[in-house]
């Protein structure tokens, strides 16, 4: 719990004294339901474990099945609507934030959740499909939708989601979380060009289908 609340300190500049991380941070109030759900999940007790999951989602708006294998220091930042599912495994050092999900594609059975690794940066409202592996020291940008593994020292953003920079080396067009790739306004922006170029002469009308 010290370690958790230390995380809460090192990635949220906003937090200010201990007691009010412990008192009112949902992301740290819902791990640590987790960890009681978890148990009983263990134990094979499976109806109180999804009882306190229900609860613990009802009060922080976190739903963690309590199936999910969580490592140490995992930071929920603000966290309502994140959604971890039962097969997934989350390594060390990890920070989600609001509206991710970590999630099956809905046609697999047995292992269909994400594995991630240590030291990754989940911005808000990303999602991680299917049983795939996102190695360690990744960061995937908010909205992005991954469907596909993900190797390590990684950025990945867009939908769906591709790798624009590894191992410190920039792959494709720069991106960050504010300027995310726009596929339907790049089309358009196309058009507007073919469009441009039909009016002045320099290519016919039937180009344009």
């Amino acid at each position: 719990m010290r370690d958790d609340v230390k995380m809460v300190f090192e990635q949220d500049p906003a937090a200010r004294t201990t007691f009010e991380v412990v008192m009112s941070y949902p992301g740290l109030h819902a791990v640590w339901s987790h960890l009681v759900a978890h148990w009983f999940y263990k134990k094979e007790k499976y109806v109180t474990a999804r009882l306190i999951s229900q609860i613990s989602r009802f009060f922080t708006g976190i739903e963690i099945h309590p199936g999910a294998q969580i490592g140490r220091r995992l930071f929920i930042d603000h966290g309502m609507g994140v959604i971890i599912g039962e097969t997934c495994r989350i390594g060390d050092n990890v920070t989600i934030y609001q509206g991710v999900t970590l999630g099956g594609t809905g046609k697999e059975k047995g292992k269909r959740h994400p594995d991630i690794g240590d030291n990754v940066l989940i911005a808000a409202g990303a999602k991680v499909l299917g049983n795939i592996k996102v190695d360690s020291n990744v960061n995937i940008g908010a909205n992005s939708v991954v469907l596909r593994p993900v190797p390590s020292y990684s950025t990945v953003v867009g939908i769906p989601g591709h790798v624009v920079k590894q191992d410190g080396r920039r792959i494709g067009k720069t991106f960050d979380h504010r300027n995310l790739p726009d596929p339907i306004y790049e089309q358009l922006k196309q058009l507007e060009k073919q469009l441009e170029k039909t009016k002045n002469g320099e290519i016919q009308d039937d180009y344009i289908i």
